[in-house]
């Protein structure tokens, strides 16, 4: 059975794939090079941006329940990061300190506002831990292609991060707006998911699971894809393309799904 991570076991890959992003940056020959998979950015402003988000999320979850998310000023003094490579590097160890100790101290059961009020995941300070590994991560991915050694995402994280893609950032009640649909999705290493889109919004399943969210429905799906875990979250976050995964059914539903912005 494929290990489930913990609010620990989450504060700790934080760390590993910050140190895993900082080594990357710091093998640059510039922070002007740009992003390949990042197109209109230099790799100074994919930190930034990567910084600025865990500045964002240590503040929402020290402030603790919320109708919304902190005042700007909160997280972010107006400075920016810095432009030179090692004061950059120090902002951004600072960046992820921030964010890791507002975790500690949280616990994983602080409510805390969220961007996610709909889905299938929790409103608290654990669900943000676990929103933070594949940003991270992928990122990582941009960081290190950048350089040109761009490596898979660990198992683990992969896992775990393509699971919380879609219990969290796919799960909705806004209706979908097509043909109802079933999509399932393969993971080399063992697991996979279903997501039913339909009226009723898009709900999202373990299959071949025996734990709470498991779709014991058997029915085939209009559409599937297998790859690695690895694979899976970088074709979510648009890094690689789906023929790089092995797909079967109706390629338009992924289209669909990749141009679908419930929030609109």
């Amino acid at each position: 059975m494929q290990k489930t991570l913990t609010f620990s076991d989450h504060l700790r890959l934080i760390d590993e794939r910050s140190t895993a992003f900082r080594a990357a940056v710091a093998a640059a020959p510039s922070l002007d090079v740009p992003v390949p998979s990042c197109p209109e950015w230099m790799l100074f402003d994919l930190v930034q941006h990567l910084g600025m988000g865990r500045r964002r999320t240590a503040a929402i979850v020290a402030a603790g329940p919320a109708d919304a998310p902190p005042e700007k000023s909160a997280w972010d003094d107006g400075t920016g990061a810095p432009r030179e490579r090692e004061a950059l590097l120090a902002w951004w160890t600072e960046s992820v300190e921030r964010l890791t100790n507002a975790l500690r101290e949280a616990g994983p059961d602080r409510g805390c506002w969220t961007f996610w009020g709909d889905s299938q995941s929790p409103e608290n300070s654990g669900a943000w831990a676990r929103r933070q590994l594949p940003e991270i991560a992928v990122h990582t991915y941009d960081a290190q292609l950048t350089v040109g050694a761009p490596e898979p995402l660990p198992v683990e994280v992969a896992l775990d991060g393509f699971d919380d893609c879609q219990f969290t950032l796919c799960s909705t009640d806004v209706a979908w707006p097509h043909e109802p649909a079933v999509v399932d999705y393969y993971a080399a290493e063992g697991r996979s998911w279903r997501l039913r889109l339909s009226r009723d919004g898009a709900r999202a399943a373990r299959l071949g699971a025996s734990a709470a969210g498991e779709d014991p429905n058997p029915d085939l799906a209009d559409a599937s894809a297998r790859g690695t875990a690895s694979d899976l979250v970088l074709f979510f976050y648009g890094r690689i393309s789906l023929d790089s995964l092995k797909f079967e059914g109706d390629r338009r539903i992924f289209d669909q799904l990749a141009a679908w912005d419930p929030s609109a």
